[in-house]
């Protein structure tokens, strides 16, 4: 389960338990329409609740990067997870956005803000 909030160009996600494919597609429409109707975007994904994740949503976000990466400017990551932080990194392979893993929140929300 995902919880979305978007204020100006700062796009909030929170994900809860297993973040699925259907996640995923509501994360990826709100980041479109951001594109559409105003321009780039900043995303700051809070990963401290989430337990797992579907392969196919590993998947689609590689895709996701690699067609639409230019348009975000910034990606903060809160987690505590290794392998939460591992994937970040694979990921900022496939994009031109800056992406900074976190542990603190508030750190984070201050830095995809700046």
């Amino acid at each position: 389960m995902i919880s979305i909030e978007k204020i100006d160009n700062l796009i909030t996600v929170a994900v809860i338990g297993e973040f699925t494919l259907d996640d995923f597609k509501q994360f990826e429409d709100q980041v479109l329409y951001q594109f559409r109707f105003g321009g780039e975007a900043n995303v700051l994904l809070d990963w401290r609740d989430m337990v797992s994740y579907t392969v196919d949503v590993a998947w689609e976000e590689i895709k996701f990067m690699r067609e639409h990466g230019s348009e975000i400017n910034r990606v903060a990551i809160v987690t505590d997870d290794q392998w939460q932080a591992w994937s970040a990194w694979v990921s900022n392979l496939f994009t031109d956005s800056e992406v900074v893993v976190f542990s603190d929140y508030d750190e984070a929300k201050a830095w995809v803000m700046a």
